[in-house]
C-alpha cells in the first residue's frame, strides 16, 4: 500500500516554524530527527497555548508511546515550514495525533506521521483519564478527513 501525502485540509491547527542552519545534515536537507521535534513542538504548543497543559504542575502528563513519520519531499534551511495537527483517535487516557509538515506555500505534506500520547498520573506514572478541558480541546481538532 502506497502512502500518499495529505493535504492541509486534513489538519485543524497550524504552527509556522523556522528551520535552523543546524537542522540540515550532511546531505543538505533537514535531518529526520528534526521532524519528530517539530511534531512534539506543535502538539505541546497547542496544549500549552490553550491552557490545558502546565508542564510543571499538571496532575497528568502525556508520554509518547508510539511515533511514525513518512517523507515525501525534502525540506532544508532556510525554509519556513508549517506544522499541521489533528486528532484521529481519542480514547479514555490516550490520543493519536496526526501531523503534517508543509513547506510554507505547499498544499501537500512534505512529511507526515503520527504519535500517540498516553496520559498518566504525574506521580504514579499510571494511566489516567484525559482531563475534561483537554478532552474538549482535543475534540475541537478531531479530523474526519481521510485523504
Amino acid at each position: 500500500m502506497k502512502i500518499q501525502a495529505k493535504s492541509r485540509e486534513h489538519f485543524r491547527h497550524f504552527l509556522p516554524i523556522a528551520t535552523r542552519w543546524m537542522d540540515n545534515d550532511a546531505y543538505g536537507h533537514v535531518n529526520n530527527v528534526v521532524y519528530y521535534s517539530w511534531f512534539d513542538t506543535v502538539v505541546n504548543q497547542f496544549l500549552i497555548a490553550h491552557r490545558v497543559l502546565d508542564i510543571e504542575q499538571s496532575p497528568v502528563i502525556g508520554l509518547v508511546i508510539e511515533t511514525q513519520c513518512n517523507y515525501f519531499a525534502s525540506v532544508a534551511f532556510p525554509d519556513t515550514i508549517v506544522a499541521g495537527l489533528a486528532v484521529s483517535k481519542l480514547g479514555n487516557s490516550s490520543v493519536r495525533y496526526e501531523l503534517g509538515i508543509f513547506k510554507e506555500n505547499e498544499s501537500y505534506a512534505s512529511a507526515q506521521g503520527h504519535f500517540v500520547h498516553v496520559y498518566v498520573d504525574r506521580e504514579q506514572r499510571r494511566p489516567a483519564p484525559i482531563p475534561d478541558a483537554m478532552r474538549h480541546l482535543l475534540m475541537s481538532i478531531q479530523s474526519d478527513k481521510h485523504d
